[in-house]
C-alpha cells in the first residue's frame, strides 16, 4: 500500500498527471454523453469539471500542478475555435446577405447579456472588481480574461463566470428553445453562440450544422464587439 501511496505521489507531481487525467476524464464523459443521445444535462464538458474537480481536490494536487500537463490541451483551444470558420465559409454566401441583421442581432445580444449581468450583480451588492469581472462572462474565456483585466477586473474569475455561463445555455438552451416554440437551427444556434460562446457552440455543432454555423458567427461577432466596446463602456 505504500508503494501505491508513493507511486501516486510521484505521478501527481509530474506533467502527464494532468494530460493524462483530463483525457481519461473526458473520454468516459464523453461516452457517457453518447450513450444517453447527447441529453444537454449529460454535457462532457460539466461533468469533466465536476469530476477533475473532486479529484483533485481528493488527492491534494494544487491547481498549479494539474495544469502544467493539462496546459497541452488548453493550446488547442485557439485553433479549436478558428476551426468554426470552416462551415462559416460553406455558408458565405448567405451570411454575407444577412451580415447587417446578424451584426445588429449580435449587439443588442451581447450589450442585454452583459448589462444584465452586470445591473444583477450591482442590485445583490456585489464588488466593483466583479461586477467587471462579470460583464465579459457571454465572450470566450481567453478573450474574457483579456477585456477584465483591461476594465479593471479579476481574469481568473472572468474565465469562472465565462465557463459557468458557457455550461449554463448548454444545459438549458433545447428546454428554454422548445418552450419559446422556437424551431430555426439558425436562430438557435446564434442565440446559443451570442450568450454561452465556445462551449454553446460546441454543443450547437454536436446537434445540427446549421446551428453549429450560425453559433460560430455569434461567437465571433462578440468576440469583435465586447473587446472593441467594453473597455469603452466603462471607460465613459
Amino acid at each position: 500500500m505504500n508503494d501505491f501511496v508513493q507511486l501516486w505521489v510521484y505521478l501527481a507531481s509530474t506533467p502527464l498527471f494532468g494530460l493524462t487525467a483530463t483525457l481519461v476524464v473526458y473520454a468516459v464523459a464523453s461516452a457517457v454523453y453518447e450513450r444517453f443521445a447527447r441529453a444537454p444535462w449529460a454535457n462532457p464538458v460539466l461533468w469533466s469539471v465536476v469530476i477533475l474537480g473532486i479529484l483533485l481536490s481528493a488527492t491534494d494536487t494544487a491547481y498549479p500542478v494539474y495544469f502544467a500537463g493539462a496546459q497541452f490541451i488548453h493550446v488547442l483551444l485557439g485553433p479549436a475555435v478558428v476551426a468554426l470558420a470552416w462551415p462559416l465559409w460553406q455558408r458565405r454566401r448567405e451570411l454575407r446577405r444577412r451580415g447587417v441583421a446578424l451584426t445588429i442581432a449580435a449587439l443588442v445580444g451581447g450589450s442585454s447579456a452583459a448589462g444584465a449581468s452586470v445591473s444583477l450583480g450591482w442590485a445583490l451588492g456585489l464588488p466593483d472588481d466583479v461586477l467587471r469581472s462579470l460583464a465579459p462572462k457571454s465572450v470566450t474565456s481567453p478573450v474574457a480574461m483579456g477585456i477584465a483585466e483591461r476594465i479593471g477586473g479579476v481574469p481568473a474569475l472572468a474565465a469562472v463566470f465565462a465557463i459557468l455561463t458557457g455550461i449554463v445555455g448548454a444545459l438549458s438552451a433545447k428546454y428554454l428553445f422548445n418552450s419559446l416554440r422556437i424551431n430555426s437551427w439558425a436562430v438557435r444556434g446564434f442565440a446559443l453562440g451570442t450568450t454561452s460562446h465556445g462551449i454553446g457552440a460546441a454543443r450547437a455543432l454536436q446537434v445540427d450544422a446549421e446551428a453549429g454555423a450560425y453559433a460560430g458567427i455569434a461567437l465571433g461577432l462578440q468576440v469583435l464587439l465586447a473587446s472593441l466596446l467594453l473597455p469603452l463602456a466603462f471607460l465613459l
